[in-house]
Protein backbone atom coordinates (compact mmCIF):
# COMPACT_ATOMS: atom_id res chain seq x y z
CA UNK A 1 0.00 0.00 0.00
CA UNK A 2 2.87 2.39 0.75
CA UNK A 3 4.45 1.74 -2.68
CA UNK A 4 1.17 2.36 -4.48
CA UNK A 5 0.67 5.58 -2.58
CA UNK A 6 4.17 6.72 -3.56
CA UNK A 7 3.49 6.06 -7.22
CA UNK A 8 0.22 7.97 -7.12
CA UNK A 9 1.91 10.91 -5.44
CA UNK A 10 4.24 11.22 -8.44
CA UNK A 11 1.30 12.28 -10.61
CA UNK A 12 1.16 16.09 -10.85
CA UNK A 13 -1.72 17.56 -8.86
CA UNK A 14 -3.13 21.03 -8.52
CA UNK A 15 -1.32 22.82 -5.72
CA UNK A 16 -3.76 24.68 -3.43
CA UNK A 17 -3.18 28.36 -2.86
CA UNK A 18 -1.22 29.33 0.25
CA UNK A 19 -4.17 31.04 2.00
CA UNK A 20 -6.20 27.80 1.75
CA UNK A 21 -3.40 25.93 3.54
CA UNK A 22 -3.39 28.45 6.33
CA UNK A 23 -7.17 28.33 6.67
CA UNK A 24 -7.17 24.57 6.77
CA UNK A 25 -4.44 24.54 9.44
CA UNK A 26 -6.39 27.08 11.48
CA UNK A 27 -9.57 25.01 11.24
CA UNK A 28 -7.70 21.86 12.32
CA UNK A 29 -6.16 23.69 15.26
CA UNK A 30 -9.54 25.09 16.35
CA UNK A 31 -11.16 21.68 16.04
CA UNK A 32 -8.45 20.09 18.16
CA UNK A 33 -8.86 22.81 20.81
CA UNK A 34 -12.62 22.22 20.96
CA UNK A 35 -12.07 18.47 21.21
CA UNK A 36 -9.47 18.68 23.98
CA UNK A 37 -10.64 21.68 26.00
CA UNK A 38 -14.28 22.32 25.04
CA UNK A 39 -13.57 25.88 23.90
CA UNK A 40 -12.28 27.65 20.80
CA UNK A 41 -9.91 29.93 22.71
CA UNK A 42 -7.54 29.42 25.60
CA UNK A 43 -6.09 32.07 27.92
CA UNK A 44 -2.46 32.82 27.07
CA UNK A 45 -1.34 34.87 30.05
CA UNK A 46 2.42 34.86 30.59
CA UNK A 47 3.19 33.64 34.09
CA UNK A 48 6.23 32.80 36.20
CA UNK A 49 4.24 29.90 37.73
CA UNK A 50 4.11 26.50 36.04
CA UNK A 51 1.04 24.33 36.70
CA UNK A 52 1.56 20.56 36.77
CA UNK A 53 -1.52 18.32 36.92
CA UNK A 54 -1.43 14.76 38.32
CA UNK A 55 -4.69 13.03 37.41
CA UNK A 56 -6.09 9.53 37.20
CA UNK A 57 -3.65 6.72 37.97
CA UNK A 58 0.10 7.25 38.21
CA UNK A 59 1.49 4.88 35.60
CA UNK A 60 4.82 3.18 36.25
CA UNK A 61 6.77 0.56 34.35
CA UNK A 62 3.65 -1.31 33.18
CA UNK A 63 1.38 0.31 30.59
CA UNK A 64 -2.20 0.47 31.86
CA UNK A 65 -5.27 -0.28 29.69
CA UNK A 66 -6.31 2.42 27.21
CA UNK A 67 -9.56 3.19 29.07
CA UNK A 68 -7.65 4.21 32.23
CA UNK A 69 -7.01 7.91 32.78
CA UNK A 70 -3.30 8.01 33.60
CA UNK A 71 -0.38 10.29 34.38
CA UNK A 72 2.80 8.78 32.97
CA UNK A 73 5.82 9.40 35.18
CA UNK A 74 8.16 9.42 32.17
CA UNK A 75 6.22 12.47 30.93
CA UNK A 76 6.30 14.30 34.26
CA UNK A 77 9.97 13.84 35.18
CA UNK A 78 11.29 15.73 32.11
CA UNK A 79 8.85 18.54 32.92
CA UNK A 80 10.25 18.81 36.43
CA UNK A 81 13.80 18.92 35.07
CA UNK A 82 12.76 21.66 32.63
CA UNK A 83 11.12 23.63 35.48
CA UNK A 84 14.34 23.44 37.50
CA UNK A 85 16.43 24.61 34.53
CA UNK A 86 14.09 27.40 33.37
CA UNK A 87 14.97 30.97 34.31
CA UNK A 88 11.43 32.15 33.58
CA UNK A 89 9.64 29.75 35.93
CA UNK A 90 9.82 30.87 39.56
CA UNK A 91 7.31 28.51 41.19
CA UNK A 92 5.34 25.29 40.72
CA UNK A 93 1.62 24.76 41.35
CA UNK A 94 0.85 21.06 41.67
CA UNK A 95 -2.81 20.06 41.21
CA UNK A 96 -3.79 16.50 42.14
CA UNK A 97 -6.86 14.40 41.51
CA UNK A 98 -5.42 10.89 41.58
CA UNK A 99 -6.38 7.43 42.80
CA UNK A 100 -2.72 6.55 43.35
CA UNK A 101 -0.85 4.01 41.27
CA UNK A 102 2.67 2.63 40.96
CA UNK A 103 4.54 3.09 44.27
CA UNK A 104 8.04 3.53 42.83
CA UNK A 105 6.84 5.91 40.11
CA UNK A 106 4.90 7.95 42.67
CA UNK A 107 7.90 8.13 45.01
CA UNK A 108 10.13 9.14 42.09
CA UNK A 109 7.83 12.08 41.32
CA UNK A 110 7.60 13.00 45.01
CA UNK A 111 11.41 12.99 45.41
CA UNK A 112 11.80 15.16 42.29
CA UNK A 113 9.26 17.71 43.55
CA UNK A 114 10.80 17.78 47.04
CA UNK A 115 14.29 18.39 45.60
CA UNK A 116 13.32 21.37 43.40
CA UNK A 117 15.12 24.60 44.29
CA UNK A 118 11.98 26.54 43.32
CA UNK A 119 8.98 26.79 45.65
CA UNK A 120 6.09 24.39 45.10
CA UNK A 121 2.53 24.40 46.44
CA UNK A 122 0.14 21.47 46.02
CA UNK A 123 -3.64 21.43 45.87
CA UNK A 124 -5.63 18.20 46.28
CA UNK A 125 -8.92 18.35 44.37
CA UNK A 126 -11.28 15.39 44.31
CA UNK A 127 -8.77 12.88 45.63
CA UNK A 128 -5.13 12.37 46.55
CA UNK A 129 -5.28 8.69 47.38
CA UNK A 130 -2.62 6.10 48.14
CA UNK A 131 0.74 7.10 46.61
CA UNK A 132 -0.85 10.46 45.73
CA UNK A 133 -0.32 11.34 49.41
CA UNK A 134 3.50 11.46 49.22
CA UNK A 135 3.27 13.48 45.98
CA UNK A 136 0.97 16.03 47.67
CA UNK A 137 3.18 16.47 50.75
CA UNK A 138 6.36 16.77 48.64
CA UNK A 139 5.53 20.44 47.98
CA UNK A 140 6.67 23.22 50.31
CA UNK A 141 3.04 23.84 51.33
CA UNK A 142 -0.09 21.79 50.69
CA UNK A 143 -3.81 22.55 50.40
CA UNK A 144 -6.85 20.30 50.18
CA UNK A 145 -10.33 21.24 48.99
CA UNK A 146 -13.06 20.90 51.66
CA UNK A 147 -14.73 17.99 49.82
CA UNK A 148 -11.54 16.28 48.59
CA UNK A 149 -10.49 12.97 50.10
CA UNK A 150 -7.24 11.13 50.77
CA UNK A 151 -7.04 7.39 51.41
CA UNK A 152 -4.19 6.11 53.55
CA UNK A 153 -3.64 2.34 53.33
CA UNK A 154 -0.82 -0.24 53.12
CA UNK A 155 0.85 -0.87 49.77
CA UNK A 156 -0.32 -3.86 47.72
CA UNK A 157 1.26 -6.15 45.14
CA UNK A 158 -0.45 -7.32 41.95
CA UNK A 159 0.26 -10.41 39.89
CA UNK A 160 2.34 -13.42 40.92
CA UNK A 161 3.51 -13.31 44.54
CA UNK A 162 6.08 -15.80 45.79
CA UNK A 163 5.06 -16.99 49.25
CA UNK A 164 8.42 -16.74 50.97
CA UNK A 165 9.61 -14.59 53.91
CA UNK A 166 11.67 -12.39 51.55
CA UNK A 167 8.47 -11.20 49.84
CA UNK A 168 7.07 -9.87 53.11
CA UNK A 169 10.40 -8.30 54.04
CA UNK A 170 10.41 -6.51 50.68
CA UNK A 171 6.87 -5.25 51.31
CA UNK A 172 7.94 -3.94 54.72
CA UNK A 173 10.86 -2.05 53.16
CA UNK A 174 8.59 -0.53 50.52
CA UNK A 175 6.13 0.45 53.22
CA UNK A 176 8.88 2.10 55.26
CA UNK A 177 9.95 4.16 52.24
CA UNK A 178 6.45 5.62 51.94
CA UNK A 179 6.02 6.20 55.68
CA UNK A 180 9.43 7.85 56.06
CA UNK A 181 8.88 10.20 53.11
CA UNK A 182 5.42 11.29 54.27
CA UNK A 183 6.45 11.89 57.89
CA UNK A 184 9.56 13.83 56.83
CA UNK A 185 7.58 16.16 54.56
CA UNK A 186 4.47 16.75 56.69
CA UNK A 187 3.49 17.28 60.32
CA UNK A 188 2.01 13.81 60.84
CA UNK A 189 3.89 11.46 63.18
CA UNK A 190 5.02 7.98 62.20
CA UNK A 191 2.78 6.42 64.84
CA UNK A 192 -0.30 8.32 63.67
CA UNK A 193 0.33 7.58 60.00
CA UNK A 194 0.75 3.86 60.65
CA UNK A 195 -2.36 3.85 62.84
CA UNK A 196 -4.39 5.39 59.98
CA UNK A 197 -2.81 3.00 57.49
CA UNK A 198 -3.71 -0.18 59.36
CA UNK A 199 -7.08 0.88 60.77
CA UNK A 200 -9.84 -1.70 60.29
CA UNK A 201 -13.59 -1.30 59.94
CA UNK A 202 -13.63 1.91 57.89
CA UNK A 203 -13.06 0.59 54.37
CA UNK A 204 -15.39 -2.13 53.10
CA UNK A 205 -12.81 -4.12 51.10
CA UNK A 206 -9.55 -2.92 52.58
CA UNK A 207 -7.81 -1.68 55.69
CA UNK A 208 -6.94 1.98 56.01
CA UNK A 209 -8.55 5.38 56.49
CA UNK A 210 -10.35 7.94 54.32
CA UNK A 211 -9.58 11.54 55.28
CA UNK A 212 -12.00 14.21 54.03
CA UNK A 213 -10.80 17.79 53.70
CA UNK A 214 -10.24 19.13 57.20
CA UNK A 215 -9.54 15.62 58.58
CA UNK A 216 -6.30 15.53 56.56
CA UNK A 217 -5.30 18.89 58.08
CA UNK A 218 -6.18 17.89 61.65
CA UNK A 219 -3.94 14.79 61.55
CA UNK A 220 -1.05 16.87 60.13
CA UNK A 221 -0.92 15.29 56.68
CA UNK A 222 -1.93 18.46 54.77
CA UNK A 223 -1.16 22.04 55.81
CA UNK A 224 -4.44 23.84 55.09
CA UNK A 225 -7.96 23.60 53.66
CA UNK A 226 -8.35 25.83 50.61
CA UNK A 227 -8.81 26.22 46.88
CA UNK A 228 -7.03 27.57 43.84
CA UNK A 229 -7.01 31.18 45.09
CA UNK A 230 -5.42 30.13 48.38
CA UNK A 231 -2.83 27.93 46.66
CA UNK A 232 -1.79 30.61 44.17
CA UNK A 233 -1.72 33.26 46.91
CA UNK A 234 0.52 31.11 49.10
CA UNK A 235 2.85 30.32 46.20
CA UNK A 236 3.17 34.01 45.32
CA UNK A 237 3.95 34.78 48.97
CA UNK A 238 6.68 32.12 49.17
CA UNK A 239 8.16 33.35 45.88
CA UNK A 240 8.22 36.93 47.20
CA UNK A 241 9.84 35.84 50.47
CA UNK A 242 12.59 34.00 48.59
CA UNK A 243 13.23 37.00 46.34
CA UNK A 244 13.49 39.26 49.40
CA UNK A 245 15.82 36.78 51.11
CA UNK A 246 18.11 36.65 48.07
CA UNK A 247 18.20 40.45 47.83
CA UNK A 248 19.07 40.73 51.52
CA UNK A 249 21.80 38.11 51.11
CA UNK A 250 23.31 39.98 48.15
CA UNK A 251 23.20 43.28 50.07
CA UNK A 252 25.08 41.64 52.96
CA UNK A 253 27.83 40.41 50.66
CA UNK A 254 28.37 43.77 48.95
CA UNK A 255 31.37 45.68 50.35
CA UNK A 256 30.57 48.91 52.19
Amino acid sequence: MRRAATMISDVPEAVPAEPDKRNRAGEDSTGETVKEFGTTTLPKAKSSIHTLVIIGQIEGHIVLPAQNKTTKYEHVIPQLVAIEESRDIKGLLLVLNTVGGDVEAGLALAEMIASLSKPAVSLVLGGGHSIGGPVAVAADYSFIAPTATMTVHPIRMNGLVIGVPQTYEYLDKMQDRVVNFVTQHSDITTEKYRELMFRTGELARDIGTVLVGRDAVEVGLIDEVGGIEDALGKLQKIMQERRSSRRAHRTKKEPH
